[in-house]
């Protein structure tokens, strides 16, 4: 089994040169520093690398266990590893200090929370969840639940869930069916079953928080009738010790195709007088409520995907300059590694030419996010929102599905020793696979962008977003060494102006406006999610040049132009396509008929 090293040099390359730490100059991040951001890159590369990566292998085979009890028990090494994360201060690493956590910006929270995914995707999925239910209390709870319970969810005694899917609704949750009950003391009793839960019962900590979505038995239907209650695992007293243990049972563990480390569990509240719950938020906003957990959720699984598809990379290239076979094409030596054909030369800098750009338009998003929390001036903050609102529905999807097909390459790498089990390879796409899937399907992920967000604003975000891509090709152009690369990145920033263009003359359609936003909303998804990291990779490729002109670290930023170059000449091209795509029409799709095939 490769071991697997954060990729600490990479990310403070984006940090340092390509945002130029940016976050620490807002309001609020005094007390931050360069040499800090550094500090706490390399211990939690240590951390990942050393405690966490070790088991994600042993904990994909040995997966968990349900007890007669009901309990869950992890596989062997999580308890520990979650504890050390948990003592570390690692899971308030991104919380205000206000709140006890360590203040640090957002864009280096996610760059730790790369580091954990990438060593061990299932392991992460706690404190991802733990950090949405932090981000829902602190927007939305009363004094006395913060109070309460957000001082153990921040330091990581205790973990946090999120309790959507039932077994009738699932991306329809207007459909949510479990009741909550009012109580004469102002609490509520749940009855219902929600699946899907990740992390909903373990060993691992003290005591669990469930955000769940459930009905008062007077709401009315849809959505409109939906709330958010924190039900407890165990009760918590006045004093903040734990009482009797609350009525919510894990009665059965999901077996998947991947992340077998992560408990995946159907909860039953109120099997006997019903799970005692509090109201979030305002009654009937629940969904509102709730989004602002799934927003910092979605923008962490696409973390999670270039975390995983980091771990892909490392494996491919280790195994790639390990293995001997054929004749070399250029040597002419019979036992030459295979990273000397040029096929799988293509396949290597395609899974890292592609990490790179993803990481960097994650962490540029990661950045959005702190000017719209600390911004000093209002009209700052809005717009940062407004991009950030444009880049999440991005960063999820395209991150996630680029992670499979990163993954996939890897496997293929390793030829038939990447479909045995041993190499890891293979575990590394099935746990990728199931990004594009949760925290709202990617599909959903595109409708949001080409539907919501495009709509509301008339393109207004996204048009500002491609002014920027726009000025990087000008750059580009203006370099007699990059002048191609500024050419192939202005005609993708003109593809994506002209699809959005199309696409909100299709949704202004007051008969088929709808349907043709569904029909557009997957590949100009894409065409945004290829241009938009080209862009990144064009800001690398000017940032890297004028390094070697300066004499750092040659080799370093050689392979920052090679994989910049590969990815505006050679990637981007796949997603130019998907304007003619929609330039199509959806005439095929309105006529298919599911049933006649």
């Amino acid at each position: 089994m490769i071991p697997f090293a954060a990729p600490v040099r990479d990310i403070r390359f984006v940090l340092e040169e390509l945002l130029e730490h940016g976050s620490l100059s807002l309001p609020g991040f005094e007390e931050a520093s360069p040499d800090l951001v550094e500090a706490v890159l390399e211990e939690a590369a240590r951390l990942a690398g050393e405690v966490w990566a070790p088991l994600n292998a042993s904990g994909d085979r040995q997966g968990c266990t349900r007890r007669d009890d009901g309990g869950v028990t992890l596989p062997d090494g999580f308890v520990e590893a979650y504890q050390a994360y948990a003592e570390g201060g690692w899971n308030g690493i991104g919380v205000a200090e206000a709140l006890g956590g360590q203040g640090l910006p957002e864009v280096v929270a996610s760059a730790v929370q790369e580091m954990l995914h990438g060593a061990n995707m299932a392991l992460g999925l706690c404190p991802m969840l733990t950090a949405g239910a932090i981000e829902a209390l602190a927007h939305h709870g009363s004094g006395e639940l913060k109070e309460r319970y957000l001082p153990r969810l921040v330091e990581g005694t205790w973990t946090g869930t999120m309790n959507l899917t039932e077994p009738q609704a699932g991306s329809d949750l207007s459909k949510v069916r479990t009741r909550a009950v009012p109580q004469e003391d102002g609490s509520y009793r749940l009855f219902g079953q929600k699946i899907f839960i990740t992390w909903g019962e373990h060993d691992a900590a003290e005591n669990i928080i469930h955000l769940v979505l459930a009905r008062k038995p007077d709401a009315p239907e849809g959505n409109k009738g939906i709330s958010l209650f924190l039900v407890p695992k165990f009760l918590v007293n006045a004093d903040g010790s734990l009482g009797e243990r609350n009525d919510v049972i894990c009665a059965s563990i999901e077996h998947k195709l991947g992340i077998h480390g992560s408990p995946t569990c159907t909860l039953s509240f109120g099997e006997g007088e019903g799970a005692i719950g509090y109201l979030v938020g305002e009654e009937g906003r629940g969904l509102n409520h709730m989004f602002t957990m799934m927003n910092e959720a979605r923008h962490k699984v696409g973390i999670q995907g270039i975390g995983v598809a980091e771990r892909a990379c490392q494996h491919a290239f280790a195994y790639a300059l390990d293995r001997t076979q054929g004749r070399s094409p250029r040597s002419g030596r019979d036992d030459c590694t295979i990273s000397d054909h040029l096929d799988v030369r293509r396949m290597l800098l395609s899974m890292r030419a592609r990490t790179d750009a993803l990481r960097s338009l994650a962490l540029y998003c990661a950045t959005q996010l702190d000017l719209a929390r600390h911004a000093a001036d209002d009209a700052e903050r809005a717009a940062a929102q407004a991009r950030v609102d444009v880049l999440i529905p991005v960063v999820k999807s395209f991150s996630t599905d680029q992670a499979v097909e990163i993954a996939s390459l890897g496997v293929q790498v390793h030829g038939g020793m990447g479909f045995i089990e041993e190499t890891g390879a293979a575990q590394l796409l099935r746990d990728a696979r199931i990004a594009p899937i949760y925290e709202g399907t990617n599909g959903i992920q595109a409708l949001d962008l080409a539907g919501r967000k495009l709509q509301r604003d008339g393109g207004a975000a996204l048009g500002g977003l491609i002014d920027q891509v726009e000025a990087t090709a000008d750059a580009l152009k203006a370099s007699d060494e990059h002048a191609a690369l500024g050419e192939s990145l202005a005609g993708g920033a003109a593809d994506l102006r002209a699809a959005m263009a199309a696409v909100l003359e299709a949704g202004a359609d007051p008969e088929q406006g709808a349907d043709a936003v569904q029909a557009y909303a997957t590949p100009f998804l894409n065409l945004a999610g290829h241009v938009l990291c080209a862009w990144q990779m064009g800001q690398a490729a000017l940032k890297a040049s004028a390094a070697v002109a300066a004499g750092r670290d040659e080799p370093f930023y050689r392979a920052k132009r090679q994989s910049a170059d590969y990815a505006i000449r050679q990637w981007l091209p796949v997603g130019r396509a998907q304007r003619a795509v929609i330039e199509a029409g959806m005439a095929s799709l309105a006529a298919f008929d599911a049933a006649a095939h």
